[in-house]
Formats: structure tokens, sequence, C-alpha cells
């Protein structure tokens, strides 16, 4: 270390200057960018009928591919180092905020509300012929008489 701190942060980002960041956040992001693609592929399909963890993923996804895309492109177009500390740090601070505090709260009213539709659904065939139906309730067949022919009166 020659420069103090502070002077690093406008210092190219490049594998000459940051030997021991660069090719970890270059490699490390472009993997990260595929594995979350493919993890967005993969649970969106296992969850097609939950819209509240759709929508969770898709801010995920997109909070990474801004994220993992931004610092590809720092590492390939050479930008100072303050640019991809602070993309670093504020996709952080999103991808915690969007998955502990924006959908928790959207989570648990949808857990609660596939609770109470369970629980209804379970009070409703509860009883083991209430999906049987009674002679009774059968409607029965009424048989209607054709209608009668009209003549047209000539004029």
């Amino acid at each position: 270390m020659t420069l103090l701190p502070w002077e690093y942060m406008f210092q190219s980002f490049s594998a000459s200057n940051f030997h021991d960041l660069f090719y970890p956040i270059a490699l490390g992001s472009l993997v990260l960018l595929i594995a979350l693609c493919v993890l967005y592929a993969v649970r969106t399909r296992a969850l097609r009928h939950h819209p509240p963890y759709l929508d969770l993923y898709e801010w995920l996804l997109w909070t990474g591919i801004i994220a993992f895309g931004l610092l590809l492109i720092f590492s390939i177009f050479v930008w100072d180092f303050i640019f991809v500390l602070a993309t670093v740090i504020t996709s952080a601070v999103v991808f915690v905020w969007v998955r502990f505090v924006r959908f928790p709260p959207i989570l648990a009213m949808y857990e609660q509300k596939l609770a109470r539709q369970r629980y209804l659904s379970r009070q409703k065939y509860a009883h083991p012929e209430a999906t049987i139906r009674t002679k009774s309730s059968r409607p029965t067949r009424v048989v209607r008489a054709a209608p009668a022919k009209r003549t047209r009166k000539r004029r």
C-alpha cells in the first residue's frame, strides 16, 4: 500500500492497480449473474401460481442484473474504483432491503390467505359425503312438447 486509502478511490479499476480485487469481482459477478438467471428460471417455474413469490424473485433478478452487469462493465471498461465500491454497497443494501424489509410482510399476508383458504376448503369437505351428489338433489328431466307450427296468413 503506497497511497492513502481515499486516494485509491480514484485509481482505475484494473488488474494492475487492484490485483487482489479485480479478478474475484469480475469473475464473481459473471458467475453470480448466470446463477441468478438460472435460479430465477427455476424458481418462477416452480412458484408460478404464487404471485408474491414471483414478485420477490423478479425484484431480486433485476437488482442482480443491474448490479452484476455494472460490475462487469466497470471491469471491462476500466472505470474508477469509487464506482465499483458504490455499486457493491448500494446493491448489497438493495438486496437486503428487498429480501428482509419489503417482502416479508407481503409474504406473511399471502401465507395467511393460503391458510384461510385451506381451512375453509377443509371445513367444506369435512363430511365424508360432501362431494357425493344425493338422489334428491339431482334435477329431474322435463320433457317438453314440440312447439306448434304457425301458419302464415295470405293476403
